[in-house]
């Protein structure tokens, strides 16, 4: 009767360690190559999509408002 239990435990850690390997390789706030890519952030076109979910927003009508560096 635990079998049902370790599976939905063992899914959720698991799907929980494979948000974070995801977090760690795509979230442009993360920067893993300082020496070519100090700032990845500054990188991001405003229609790029970084979030994992996003309700109601196209990012691919976002214009560009700040300058570039």
């Amino acid at each position: 009767q635990l079998i049902p239990l370790f599976v939905i435990i063992g899914s959720g850690g698991v799907g929980a360690g494979l948000y974070l390997m995801r977090l760690a390789m795509f979230n442009p706030d993360v920067s893993w190559d300082r020496k070519n890519n100090p700032e990845p952030w500054n990188k991001m076109a405003p229609s790029d999509q970084y979030k994992f979910y996003s309700v109601n927003m196209d990012y691919s009508r976002l214009k560009k408002d700040r300058p570039d560096f």
